[in-house]
């Protein structure tokens, strides 16, 4: 986690509109580092739910206080951010405006159509989220680590450019440039579209057998975690982003419909094998931990009580044996009170780490 103090001089206040999930967060991202922030929602519930977290203040304290904003973000949904982006350009007439939308070049087009200050103005995206919407799902750390991607528009203000990587920074994420038509491009085919998959699978779930779905196992909750997502916003961003979803969606739906032929035919075995391996090496050009790659980890398993502090005595343990964890699962075993743990470590870790396990009296399997 990003811990490094960051020079907030002379960077606030700042005006978050859209008090949701994102809004939510980047303000507790900033008063964390001693940033004024005051809110705007037209969802008065959401706004209050906001304030009482602690996420800022009710901006419309800015005209008692005289604050003159340096930065304003826009954290509402795709088809409104650029109407939005327009009006804040016009009510806040010296400050650096950006927006928080996974959608950017219609965005920044609709605020250009209605006539914002397009020097002015610097598209951003937070890649981070959660299954759960809403003020009070915000966090402080949700941005930590993460990659905030940048996209100015021709014409914006060098200097603005810079105060929005700095908003980043602040709120501990990671800044990274890229043309808004890039950017579109790489979350229909990194995010929008495995929403779309999630949500089908899902949906199939809905009329199953009852005896089908009780012996589910963790792949397929793994798949389909973020079919929960709000449904309004995620059409409200696939609307925005059709083009480029379709165009992966064309792709995908090609790759399965011969697949589904090759399995109506005894003698394609070789294409149904070739199929399941371009996946894999799809997956290894997933980045790892830090960024560096998918690295080989070798998974050690442990069968642990489902109770109060066994989980805590299991990573106590793994640090008695000096092994550093690289990643975590947990399976949940169905009608027994106990968990399967997946332990990622090195694999030259994995020895002396079986051994300090089953030492300490852990159920390795």
């Amino acid at each position: 986690m990003s811990t490094a103090r960051i020079s907030t001089e002379g960077f606030g206040p700042v005006v978050v509109i859209g008090a949701g999930l994102i809004g939510g967060s980047i303000g507790l991202a900033l008063r964390r580092q001693g940033i004024d922030v005051l809110l705007e929602d037209v969802d008065s519930r959401s706004l209050a739910t906001a304030v009482s977290m602690g996420v800022g203040i009710d901006a419309a304290s800015l005209v008692q206080s005289g604050a003159v904003p340096t930065l304003v973000v826009v954290a509402v949904p795709p088809s409104s951010a650029g109407a939005v982006l327009a009006e804040a350009a016009r009510r806040f007439p010296a400050a650096t405006i950006t927006d928080v939308s996974s959608v950017k070049a219609p965005v920044l087009e609709q605020a250009r159509l209605a006539g914002a200050d397009m020097e002015r103005i610097v598209g951003g995206h937070p890649m981070a989220g959660r299954e759960t919407a809403g003020a009070a799902s915000s966090r402080a750390d949700l941005f930590d680590d993460r990659m905030w991607i940048i996209t100015a528009p021709d014409g914006a203000q060098s200097d603005r450019v810079d105060k929005v990587r700095e908003l980043a920074k602040l709120c501990g994420a990671i800044p990274i440039e890229m043309a808004a038509g890039d950017h579109d491009a790489a979350v229909a085919l990194i995010s929008h579209v495995p929403q779309i998959l999630s949500s089908a699978l899902a949906g199939q779930l809905a009329s199953a057998p009852e005896g089908h779905v009780v012996i589910a196992g963790q792949g397929l909750r793994d798949m389909t975690r973020i079919a929960g997502s709000d449904s309004e916003l995620w059409a409200d961003i696939l609307s925005a982003n059709s083009i480029n979803v379709q165009e992966v969606l064309r792709g995908l739906i090609g790759s399965l419909e011969s697949l589904q032929d090759d399995l109506g035919r005894a003698a394609s075995i070789e294409s149904v094998r070739e199929f399941l391996n371009r996946g894999g090496e799809g997956k290894l050009r997933i980045p790892g931990k830090h960024g560096i790659g998918n690295l080989d980890f070798a998974e050690v398993m442990v069968m642990i009580a489902d109770e109060p502090g066994e989980l805590a005595r299991l990573f106590g343990a793994v640090g008695e044996v000096d092994v550093n964890l690289e990643d975590v699962r947990i399976e949940h075993v169905l009608g027994k009170p106990s968990g399967l743990v997946g332990l990622f470590v090195n694999p030259a870790s994995e020895p002396a780490l079986i051994e300090g396990l089953l030492a300490r009296g852990f159920d390795v399997r």
